[in-house]
């Protein structure tokens, strides 16, 4: 499997490889959002390197970073595939954040759909996982709403920013469930709101 940069469009949202040209626009979209203390979203002094960060991983064949853009082309929020396993083929799509304005709307949902349909349709992953804090409830439920199912929780997974030990929830889709899902989720982006 190869994974490069790629961009992906659809009507609610642009997914474009992640460059420092987005900076302005994350440094704003992140609001208050790095104070939450269950996830990690970079401060807006931090977000240059954090753009850095990700696009090294990339190079190092880590992760392969997205800018979240309206239809308009401003960014609002990052995603990533990552953990990428070439001989599975499988990987995550994590590292995801958006700003508030654009939280429970059609964007995050036309973004999974975008980034799950080329994983399966065109890398021919046999699964895509998710993961996020077992207490972050509000991830879990857009997870959950996606069709992913639970593969449970890695205990004292990892230590927070903050030093706490993270629960992590994982979950997955497989290739085998994908049509299915597929229809969920174009249903759910052409059902009115």
């Amino acid at each position: 499997m190869t994974i490069g940069p790629v961009s992906l469009a659809g009507d609610h949202v642009q997914l474009v490889p992640l460059t420092q040209d987005h900076c302005a626009d994350l440094q704003a979209a992140c609001g208050d959002l790095h104070q939450l203390w269950y996830t990690w979203v970079p401060t807006p002094d931090a977000m240059a390197a954090e753009i850095d960060n990700r696009n090294r991983q990339q190079a190092e064949g880590a992760m392969v970073p997205f800018a979240v853009l309206t239809p308009e082309g401003r960014a609002v929020g990052m995603t990533t595939y990552m953990n990428i396993d070439n001989a599975a083929p499988r990987l995550e799509i994590g590292s995801t954040w958006y700003a508030r304005s654009v939280q429970r709307s059609p964007l995050n949902t036309e973004a999974k759909r975008l980034l799950l349909a080329h994983a399966f349709e065109t890398l021919g992953c046999i699964a895509v996982e998710f993961r996020t804090h077992a207490l972050n409830h509000q991830s879990r439920q857009a997870i959950e709403r996606l069709g992913a199912k639970p593969d449970g929780i890695l205990r004292n997974h990892m230590t927070m920013a903050n030093g706490t030990l993270r629960d992590t929830a994982v979950y997955s889709i497989l290739n085998t469930e994908w049509p299915t899902i597929r229809t969920h989720l174009d249903f759910q982006l052409c059902r009115p709101r």
